[in-house]
């Protein structure tokens, strides 16, 4: 099973630590501390570790997912900042700022496949788990007023009445009296 703590890491002459040169109090650092990552390891151990070639790690791929929600980002969009941001690999699990793409886009497609919709929806019930007793609500207030729309689909047939009577229009509008006006079909029409 791979996982991959800050507890084990090795300290290196040349790069710092990345969590010694971001700021602690950061929400994203907070939330990283907060998370039990290795539940993910166990819950997807069978679904996602021993499948094909090696896999990337859990904790960044759930990461990158739970960031991918919050941020409202796509998946190609997840990795970009991904690169960019340090306290977005700190909360996916890396010890050191890292110039490449941790993935591509498609493997975050292949992981939701792979852990499937109850591998999505535990990881939704960990994240809900974090707020504790703040997301229980004692009154939810929901607005159930619907008003109705005024929409029609243009299927042809309704196309070519209004343009049947707008020509009549036009042509009594401007004096020109019509051979045939159509008025005995456009009902026929219309039940069709």
């Amino acid at each position: 099973m791979q996982t991959r703590s800050h507890k084990y890491r090795t300290p290196s002459l040349f790069c710092g630590d990345l969590l010694d040169q971001i700021n602690p109090k950061h929400p994203l650092v907070i939330l990283s501390k907060k998370i039990l990552w290795e539940e993910f390891d166990k819950v997807f151990a069978n679904k996602y570790s021993n499948h094909g070639r090696t896999s990337k790690f859990t904790r960044l791929m759930v990461g990158l997912l739970i960031l991918k929600q919050m941020h409202n980002l796509s998946d190609a969009k997840v990795v970009q900042m991904w690169i960019q941001n340090p306290y977005f690999q700190a909360f996916c699990g890396e010890s050191r700022f890292r110039w490449n793409p941790p993935c591509t886009p498609s493997e975050l497609t292949h992981f939701r496949k792979r852990i499937g919709e109850d591998g999505v929806k535990k990881i939704f019930e960990l994240s809900v788990k974090l707020h504790g007793d703040k997301i229980l609500e004692k009154e939810v207030v929901v607005d159930t007023t619907v008003q109705e729309k005024n929409i029609t689909f243009p299927i042809d047939t309704k196309l070519v009445c209004k343009i049947i009577s707008r020509c009549r229009k036009i042509a009594k509008e401007e004096g020109i009296v019509l051979r045939r006006s159509f008025r005995r079909e456009l009902p026929e029409l219309l039940k069709k």
